[in-house]
């Protein structure tokens, strides 16, 4: 009987899967029609500003508590080898390649993918979703669409507003508090990060927004019936775009230190 359960939860992944991946290409198709309706303004210009400008003041504030926190943590070990006038670099190219991005990507999917399954979850429960195709609207792309290419268009201008502050935070814990010469944080945050680093956490947030704004919507337009299954769907867009974001980063990280690394090797520098 455990095998057999087994068994069947394994085939229902896999099917779930393939539904999500069909739902992936339909959304796909309608970001590249040429006539895209996301891309009219009364639909596109909401969503950018409910999930770009007001996600700036959470991340910024998380960014800089996070700087500054990886600033404490790491003083009195650097300290200790007289090495800390090169803390700030170290804390500046962990955030500008790792934290920030997939920061602004986990607080993106806590407020705004469990705001989408929810809205979009309510609707389905309420037959909205139906109404639609009745009356000849896809909702696929007058609803997702818009949604999936804000999370895609506003991902990396939070990425940045993360990035900034966490480098804020790191400063302030170790130049005016710490007494790290100001000079010298700044040349080797310089020496320690290049235009590829920087470039790292933008094209990695750009995959982080595009998952999140797919499984958020994929949970809203499957949930089940009933308050519960508005719940369970809003639970489940947050805990599965976090392991996306995760598995993301691990992927993303190998192949383009790969390509840093073979770059480096032939004496050239990506992106510059």
């Amino acid at each position: 009987m455990a095998l057999s359960a087994f068994g069947a939860s394994i085939k229902r992944t896999f099917a779930d899967f393939g539904v999500f991946l069909t739902f992936a290409g339909y959304t796909f198709a309608a970001l590249t029609k040429p006539n895209r309706t996301w891309f009219r303004w009364s639909y596109l210009a909401p969503q950018l500003f409910f999930i770009g400008s007001k996600s700036v003041p959470v991340i910024a504030l998380t960014g800089a508590f996070i700087g500054a926190i990886l600033a404490i943590e790491g003083l009195p070990q650097f300290t200790a080898f007289g090495l800390e006038t090169r803390l700030g670099g170290v804390v500046n190219i962990s955030v500008a390649k790792q934290i920030g991005p997939v920061l602004a990507a986990v607080m993106l999917a806590g407020r705004v993918g469990c705001s989408l399954a929810a809205e979009l979850g309510s609707m389905k429960v309420t037959d909205q979703l139906d109404a639609m195709r009745v009356l000849g609207a896809s909702p696929i792309r007058v609803l997702v669409a818009p949604r999936v290419a804000a999370c895609v268009l506003m991902i990396p201008v939070l990425t940045v507003v993360s990035n900034l502050c966490g480098v804020a935070g790191g400063w302030i814990m170790l130049v005016p508090i710490a007494g790290v010469p100001n000079v010298e944080y700044w040349q080797f945050t310089q020496q320690f990060i290049t235009t590829f680093d920087v470039a790292n956490g933008l094209i990695k947030s750009v995959f982080f927004g595009l998952a999140i704004g797919l499984i958020a919507c994929f949970k809203g337009f499957h949930c089940r019936a009933g308050a519960v299954g508005v719940g369970r769907a809003t639970t489940e867009a947050f805990v599965t775009s976090f392991v996306a974001i995760v598995i993301i980063n691990f992927v993303l990280a190998k192949l383009l230190n790969d390509i840093d690394r073979l770059f480096f090797a032939e004496g050239l520098t990506p992106f510059l």
